[in-house]
């Protein structure tokens, strides 16, 4: 037991696992977020705080999707596969969604618009029953959502602002 607590002992030291010095000053959150954003590089999105928070839903629902497809991938169940991939794939409301959240930012809407389609190709090849037309398809879907999160960010904005970027009136329904 001895040796055990030696152990855990020196691989907390080695791994830094100490607590900071009370000398050390954080920035305050207002700074630190700051800091940050002018480290990121990333084209801004600018969102009204309830689209952002809409987005971020339907971000965790597409996720949510591909993490359906891949399980139904490693059952060969094309069925469900076609079915989380519909729920995914494009429509004419997804379409006028996409539009509306993009209206300030040049490039998102396509962006958008484009992982909505690769996702309808995952569909096709799984009614077709190719899994490896499908695992391409996926991967053309995950390349649409990763290329996306690396050349944009959210950027939440007042209202005002939103309308002025966007062209638009800002949406009545909250």
């Amino acid at each position: 037991m001895k040796m055990w607590l030696l152990f855990v002992g020196t691989l907390a030291s080695a791994a830094g696992c100490h607590r900071p010095a009370a000398t050390a000053t954080a920035p305050s959150p207002p700074a630190a977020t700051a800091l940050l954003d002018s480290m990121d590089t990333r084209v801004p999105v600018p969102l009204l705080p309830m689209m952002a928070n809409h987005q971020k839903q339907n971000m965790r629902d597409h996720l949510r999707a591909v993490q359906e497809i891949v399980g139904a991938v490693g059952t060969g169940d094309f069925d469900a596969i076609a079915r989380a991939a519909g729920t995914i794939g494009y429509s004419e409301q997804m379409g006028q969604m996409c539009n509306h959240m993009g209206a300030g930012a040049p490039g998102f809407t396509a962006q958008a618009l484009r992982f909505h389609h690769t996702a309808d190709k995952i569909a096709e090849a799984a009614r077709g029953r190719e899994m490896p037309a499908v695992l391409a398809a996926l991967n053309k879907t995950l390349a649409t959502c990763t290329g996306c999160h690396a050349t944009l960010k959210q950027r939440v904005v007042d209202e005002s602002t939103w309308a002025s970027l966007a062209g638009q009136t800002t949406p009545q329904h909250h």
